[in-house]
């Protein structure tokens, strides 16, 4: 069997991005069962809902779903049981530190596979206020709209 290369993305989560001020990201791996790796080769997981918490120490995921392997036997996993993050202890201490303060959190930006083991990026942020989403999706828009406009005068050129 040849050993996988790259990264294969598996779930994204875009609704964190357009939610939460992204301050720092990191990468950390996840201890799964089997059959929620076979569940996740099938490209089947959802970030939406999901969050890291730190207790003691060790850093957990929270409410991501990864559906049940059909070709499961009782040995099936729980779609959306905690799982533990392989994080560094200074990373670790270093998000414990920065989540204490106010308005902080810390949530899943993609789930992947990297090189054959199973990724997780998580992100250090900061919740945004309404008008700042706004603010964002105008800046989007006015970029699309003159992205646009320089093709429509590229074309012109061409003829």
């Amino acid at each position: 069997m040849a050993k996988e290369k790259g990264r294969k993305l598996i779930a994204q989560n875009k609704k964190a991005r357009h939610d939460y001020h992204i301050l720092d990201t990191y990468e950390a791996g996840l201890v799964l069962t089997g059959t929620e790796v076979k569940s996740l080769r099938q490209g089947r997981a959802s970030l939406v809902d999901g969050f890291v918490q730190l207790d003691g120490h060790e850093a957990w995921l929270y409410n991501v779903h990864v559906p049940e392997y059909t070709q499961g036997t009782w040995t099936n996993h729980s779609a959306r049981r905690k799982r533990k993050l392989l994080l560094h202890r200074a990373e670790i201490e270093k998000l414990e530190s920065k989540s204490q303060e106010t308005g902080h959190t810390i949530v899943p930006l993609a789930l992947y596979f990297k090189d054959g083991r199973a990724k997780v990026e998580i992100a250090l942020a900061r919740g945004k206020k309404e008008y700042d989403k706004r603010q964002t999706l105008r800046e989007k828009q006015d970029r699309r709209e003159a992205e646009r406009a320089m093709s429509a005068v590229r074309r012109k050129q061409r003829a």
